[in-house]
């Protein structure tokens, strides 16, 4: 394999000759290949391997619990010793960290003297205090003193060059030490150590490396085919680079040794990362055939009424989802499958729109996991949705949205009226939008690459007026294309002007759906519907055959035109209230049992109460 330097190295390379300390932040946990394109190492022996290339003889690793060490050369304690002119003996008492005369003492020393070069690497330095927040008087003494050491550290001839003494702080993040000992202080320099980039993933599966994914009889199985097709396995390798973004080399090298034990063929090979993040050998994404896509359809037109160009949109984004043609604007193969935006009236099918895909797409509506956006109004409501940090109340129990994700990874993600989350919480869906993952609070990563993504909104529809008072913006006496216009006008205006997200729009793109106002046609539609259930539900549940007249129809029907501006939940709230409550009443004052039938003539309203007027047949 070519040797590719990740950024952090060549920072490493760079800051190491002006800055005496160094912290390491981030993917500290991970392995990383030594020069050369070596064997992986953890970050100890890797530093080893790199400061002793560059000179330093006298590198010593401390950490809190087994003081300071040097498990990859032997004489490394010996000669840190004589450079600080004591004996190994006497530097093996500063094992403490805190308090005045501790390893920070010994570290200071260090830093000071100009006899031979010195490193010290403290591993674990997150750990060393509770919190940058609460500290404690001898946790306190201890940083000063190194940050004394940072300010006094001196730079050491070596012959041939001039090596600075260092001091490695190795953290999981920057915010674990206490901010007055690295802010404004110019002898200090953090370096974000990231994932393997996407040069390196790639490099993993080009050329010979590539075979090391498969065992000789699952390469064999795929090797005709691949001959038939020379740029198959180029396009295979560099999906399988944007699937695994994120993940570190111990996760990369893992997913090579689950290929491998599984038995996986080249064609497979994207699949183990399913495999790897989801615990599934078929994603569902991959039975999306074209009769399923139809039979979607036909479920849409059946289910949402006088919705056409938003059910159209819908199956759009699915369909460039299944074809792999979504993400074709991005170089990121982790974004989720689909993203779209519903904007429309109350009880115009938004939601039985995301729960008829969530039925298509995974057989379930339930897959349709729903996030009320008014119950996050406060900053701090991300806590409850992606987790709360580590010491605060809540943090075992994970985040809503991360836990709901890592238990259905497959599902259709329904953010309801997202205009009443609070504006911070909108700042969190940048990054799912973009690179599809996202860190709890517990430092898991969560994938939203297999969700599809909506937002519902009333945005549009209201605003302010003259006077500061609320008035309508759009009517149901517009066309739907000035409705459609006029909408997505005043979502822009809404992002860009008064919320400030514009990047958050851009996210979006085109995927701004307007639901129509329910019209009539569409309303007497859903009314049908309802009443086929009606009468379904009777036959089922109570073995009574219902019939309903023309002149009950149409009663139902004028009284549901009159309430249109509830959209279709306004015509069911007309049936329940107009035929359900008054045929329940039928059926339990009547005594109608299974066999019966009923023929609903018209209904009566009396004191402001429907009553329904028919003729009950008794069974024989």
């Amino acid at each position: 394999m070519n040797e590719l330097i990740p950024k952090w190295q060549r920072e490493l390379e760079i800051f190491r000759r002006i800055k005496p300390v160094l912290i390491l932040e981030g993917n500290v946990l991970d392995i990383y290949r030594l020069s050369g394109g070596g064997e992986a190492v953890r970050l100890g022996p890797w530093l080893q391997d790199y400061l002793s290339r560059r000179g330093y003889h006298n590198i010593l690793f401390y950490d809190n619990r087994n003081g300071f060490d040097n498990p990859w050369d032997a004489e490394a304690k010996r000669g840190f010793a004589r450079a600080l002119g004591m004996s190994e003996n006497q530097l093996l008492q500063y094992g403490d960290f805190r308090g005045r005369g501790g390893a920070a003492a010994l570290i200071r020393r260090a830093m000071a003297q100009e006899r031979e070069p010195a490193a010290v690497v403290l591993e674990f330095a997150s750990r060393y205090i509770v919190s940058p927040e609460r500290m404690e008087q001898g946790d306190a003494e201890s940083f000063t003193t190194l940050l004394q050491a940072s300010l006094e550290s001196r730079d050491v001839a070596t012959g041939v060059d001039r090596l600075k003494n260092m001091m490695i702080l190795i953290v999981n993040k920057v915010n674990d030490l206490p901010p007055w000992f690295y802010l404004q202080n110019p002898n200090v320099k953090s370096i974000a150590v990231e994932p393997p980039g996407r040069e390196e993933r790639a490099a993993l599966v080009t050329g010979p490396e590539l075979r090391r994914f498969f065992t000789p009889g699952a390469w064999e199985r795929d090797r005709e085919y691949l001959e038939e097709h020379p740029g198959e396995l180029e396009k295979i390798a560099d999906r399988f680079t944007g699937l695994t973004e994120g993940l570190s080399l111990t996760e990369l090298l893992s997913l090579r040794n689950l290929c491998v034990n599984e038995g996986l063929a080249p064609r497979d090979l994207c699949r183990v990362v399913d495999l790897y993040k989801y615990g599934i050998r078929e994603n569902p994404w991959d039975r999306l055939d074209e009769s399923r896509l139809r039979a979607a359809e036909e479920a849409f037109r059946r289910r949402v009424k006088g919705q056409d160009y938003a059910v159209g949109r819908t199956l759009d984004v699915v369909k460039r989802a299944a074809t792999g043609l979504g993400n074709l604007q991005s170089s990121s193969q982790t974004k989720p499958k689909g993203i779209l935006f519903f904007a429309g009236p109350t009880g115009t099918g938004k939601t039985e729109t995301a729960k008829t895909l969530a039925e298509a797409l995974f057989g379930d509506e339930d897959c349709c996991i729903r996030f009320d956006m008014s119950e996050y109004r406060q900053s701090h409501s991300d806590q409850r949705l992606l987790g709360a940090p580590p010491g605060y109340v809540g943090y075992e129990a994970g985040g809503q949205l991360t836990n709901a994700v890592r238990k259905h990874p497959f599902s259709i993600l329904l953010f309801d009226e997202i205009e009443k989350a609070h504006p911070s919480i909108l700042d969190k869906f940048l990054q799912i939008l973009e690179d599809g993952r996202m860190t709890d609070g517990q430092g898991n990563t969560v994938y939203f690459t297999e969700t599809v993504i909506i937002f519902t909104s009333n945005l549009g529809f209201i605003g302010e007026g003259e006077g500061g008072r609320r008035q309508a913006l759009a009517d149901p006496e517009m066309d739907y294309d000035t409705l459609r216009r006029v909408i997505r006008r005043n979502i822009e205006d809404y992002f860009k002007l008064e919320l400030g997200r514009p990047e958050l729009l851009n996210r979006m793109g085109e995927n701004i759906i307007v639901f129509d106002y329910i019209r009539p046609p569409a309303a007497a539609q859903i009314l049908d519907n309802l009443l086929t259930k009606i009468r379904d539900r009777a036959a089922r549940d109570k073995g009574v055959a219902l019939t309903i007249s023309p002149e009950l129809r149409e009663q139902l029907l004028a009284a549901a035109l009159g309430n249109l501006e509830n959209g279709g939940r306004g015509v069911g709230n007309i049936v329940e209230s107009m035929f359900i409550d008054p045929l329940s009443r039928c059926f339990f004052d009547e005594g109608a049992a299974a066999g019966d039938s009923l023929h609903c003539l018209y209904l009566e309203q009396t004191g402001g109460v429907w009553t329904l007027r028919g003729e009950l047949k008794r069974g024989t």
